[in-house]
């Protein structure tokens, strides 16, 4: 919430930067901000691209400059506010139509053929056009302990067939039955922030809801609040009052199904490579996300690559993301990360990632069933906003009343922003 009401309230305009700089030799010097700072592997990633550019020519020096995660956004923001940002940055996937909306990014001019070649989860779009494209993303799945399958007669689903809501209610049910589990499901209910909206709403969305009335974005009222967002909170609570998962998940949700405490756990691809090097590797399945009436979905987007509306040299900027957008650089990112590549070249370079491989059903998984949150500037508000209304239907709020509010509260922040035209 305070995201939004803070870019609003910037106003929307370009935000010039001082930054680039050229030397007597006639080189450029174009800073890049990444919230990388304490992710030691993905910055050397990202730092072997930059050195890589660097020694490709002498018209323009990439400068990188990281930053913790935890305070990214602000210095941003900060930085568009005193018209000192960056040439290049990264942002959260979810942040790119507020960021663009508000002046902060400049349209990737030029590149729109090579980025029609990446997973349409890792482009950041806005008003038509792209403003910021990833290397990588990652997958929801549900992370199954096979024999709890195999013993309780239950269907192991796949991509092309996951499972229906009756044959998951009916998995939970033998599973509990059996007695042999303290956590029937885990959906890790005690993590914070942006897992709420990217973790859940793919659920709403399945049950034929939505965050947002997409044809127009100017409106929550009917998909957040209607029949089936309401069959879907009424699902969501049930799943805690009917003893199949814990109302807060505990403090370590992968580490209780290795440990045998849970059966199912809604994980991410990120939580494979543990899952293989333990000791059940040889009893673990990573299932598509379960199909609640209208198709399985999950999540998509995570970081991006942009260019700030403001750069004196935007020709170089620009230069620089052509060049580090090739699919090696891609399979590098993403190899040292263990995250999907976001390009079918680069997927054919990565172990495990190859048709076929160990991890490619992962991707799969990304292609198949993958909806971007909400491309609307309103979306940090629309995000915080629903985060706490499921947290209130979880423990125990009426779901239409507290579904009602929600719609309120977004249409009016909405409204408010001239729906953000």
């Amino acid at each position: 919430m305070a995201l939004a009401f803070s870019l609003a309230a910037c106003g929307k305009g370009a935000s010039s930067s001082s930054d680039a700089q050229t030397d007597a030799s006639g080189t450029t010097t174009l800073k890049m901000w990444t919230h990388n700072a304490g992710n030691d592997t993905e910055l050397a990633a990202i730092n072997q691209v930059v050195a890589d550019y660097n020694a490709s020519q002498s018209n323009y020096k990439v400068e990188v400059q990281a930053f913790p995660q935890d305070s990214y956004n602000t210095s941003v923001t900060a930085a568009a506010a005193s018209k000192s940002l960056p040439c290049i940055l990264d942002v959260d996937g979810p942040n790119v139509p507020n960021w663009a909306w508000a002046g902060y990014l400049a349209p990737l001019d030029g590149l729109d053929e090579r980025i029609a070649q990446f997973l349409p989860s890792v482009v950041g779009s806005f008003d038509g056009k792209n403003y910021a494209v990833g290397y990588y993303d990652v997958a929801l799945i549900m992370q199954a302990r096979t024999s709890a399958l195999q013993e309780n007669g239950i269907r192991i689903p796949t991509i092309d067939q996951p499972w229906t809501e009756d044959e998951f209610a009916a998995a939970l049910a033998a599973i509990k039955a059996s007695g042999k589990y303290e956590n029937t499901l885990d959906l890790q209910t005690g993590n914070t922030g942006e897992w709420w909206p990217y973790a859940y709403s793919p659920m709403l969305q399945s049950f034929g809801g939505d965050l947002i009335n997409r044809d127009g974005y100017t409106s929550a009222d009917g998909v957040l609040n209607g029949p089936a967002a309401v069959q879907w909170a009424t699902w969501f609570r049930s799943l805690a009052t009917d003893g199949y998962m814990p109302l807060k998940s505990g403090a370590d949700p992968a580490q209780d199904f290795l440990n045998g405490k849970t059966a199912i756990l809604y994980n991410g691809s990120w939580g494979a490579e543990p899952a293989r090097a333990s000791a059940i590797a040889d009893d673990v399945s990573f299932l598509p996300a379960v199909n609640l009436g209208q198709g399985a979905k999950i999540g998509g987007g995570s970081w991006q690559w942009a260019v700030s509306s403001g750069c004196p040299s935007t020709e170089g900027a620009l230069d620089y993301m052509k060049f580090a957008l090739q699919d090696k650089y891609v399979a590098a990112v993403s190899k040292a990360t263990g995250t999907i590549p976001a390009t079918d070249a680069a997927a054919a370079m990565v172990p495990g990632y190859e048709p076929g491989g160990d991890n490619d059903i992962f991707r799969q998984y990304s292609k198949e069933f993958a909806l971007i949150r909400p491309a609307t500037p309103g979306y940090p508000f629309i995000a915080t906003t629903f985060t706490k209304t499921a947290q209130d239907i979880l423990n125990g709020a009426d779901p239409q009343e507290a579904l009602n509010q929600a719609v309120a509260d977004i249409d009016a922040n909405q409204q408010s922003n001239n729906n953000f035209q």
